[in-house]
């Protein structure tokens, strides 16, 4: 049994705030969260939740990780911009080229996320959050397959892509050149162990996957921080 992939984190100067900009404009249900936060569930196929964490720190360089969300048709993919851009988003650039269909869109905080052109053959079997389009190498693709059990849907090229055995989106990465900077800083994923399970066995299992452990506490704390082969941090949950 693998871990389960539970949250997806974001740090966020004003967690209700941000919350409230991504609950409307996925749908999910916001809910509150027992460490502070803010946590949004999903109403569709998507298999893990949202959660926005308080931080200090202003976000300084481009997040790790980002979200594609899905259009099937024009003005579908114009009407997700213009309701992003109703809630508190804004049109960014990050080098994208005019050619390319894709809108790239910043969240109240300075989020990146894209708003994919209809037609995309990737994502033609996804639902409107379409992948979590990551920073990282190949060798992180493999790892991120084998601990959560996701089989690979894409490698080539030194991309890859993996993708929940129940649907949902597609988790990518796009391969070297890597980013520099501390973006990673402020995103996270939270592993939930099997459940009836062993965490100290799961934490094992990852360490021989090739993760590393970045905390010193051996005692039962609510989670155990953690980085995959290419240094981003992600925590073992205690299992509820």
């Amino acid at each position: 049994m693998t871990s389960q992939l539970f949250a997806v984190c974001l740090h966020a100067r004003q967690p209700l705030r941000l919350g409230r900009f991504w609950s409307e404009l996925l749908e999910w249900e916001l809910v509150d969260d027992p460490h502070d936060g803010v946590t949004l569930l999903p109403t569709d196929d998507t298999g893990f939740r949202l959660r926005f964490l308080p931080t200090e720190r202003e976000k300084a360089t481009q997040n790790p990780m980002h979200f594609d969300l899905t259009s099937s048709s024009p003005q579908d993919q114009q009407r997700t911009v213009a309701r992003s851009l109703r809630l508190g988003a804004q049109h960014i650039d990050i080098g994208q080229r005019p050619e390319e269909g894709h809108v790239v869109l910043a969240d109240p905080e300075g989020n990146e996320f894209c708003v994919i052109e209809p037609g995309n053959k990737f994502l033609a079997d996804c639902g409107f959050v379409g992948a979590l389009a990551c920073d990282g190498s190949r060798e992180v693709g493999y790892f991120w397959s084998a601990a959560l059990g996701w089989p690979l849907v894409w490698d080539q090229d030194q991309e890859t892509a993996i993708r929940s055995p129940h649907g949902g989106p597609k988790i990518t990465w796009g391969g070297p050149p890597l980013m520099s900077g501390d973006g990673r800083e402020r995103v996270h994923f939270d592993l939930a162990p099997p459940v009836p399970g062993d965490r100290q066995a799961e934490v094992d299992r990852l360490l021989t996957l090739g993760a590393t452990r970045i905390d010193t506490d051996r005692g039962e704390a609510a989670r155990v921080a953690m980085a995959d082969p290419d240094g981003n941090g992600f925590c073992v949950l205690t299992p509820r």
